[in-house]
């Protein structure tokens, strides 16, 4: 029996200053169907990346309320200081 998982778009974004990821994140949400998303940002120190995915989030959660990102980070802090702020469509993956 063949199961039909999510399709899911992996977005790269290395090396940039976290307003230019942002802009990016939330430029190829707006333009892209991308109800699963994959975002690694595990370049990013942990401000950076608590702030990239607060504000994507909330952006991709505005288009698709039912969707998810994961996204790809270097320390678990990170889901830690996002954990308060119940963003329901995040997920954190090491």
């Amino acid at each position: 029996m063949t199961q039909l998982l999510p399709q899911s778009s992996m977005l790269q974004v290395s090396n940039i200053r976290p307003d230019e990821a942002i802009e990016y994140i939330n430029s190829y949400i707006e333009q892209n169907s991308c109800k699963t998303l994959d975002v690694d940002i595990s370049f990013m120190n942990i401000i950076d990346s608590c702030y990239v995915s607060t504000l994507c989030s909330t952006k991709h959660y505005i288009k698709y309320p039912d969707g998810k990102i994961n996204w790809r980070i270097s320390s678990k802090l990170v889901a830690e200081f996002n954990k308060d702020l119940e963003l329901g469509n995040s997920n954190y993956i090491l």
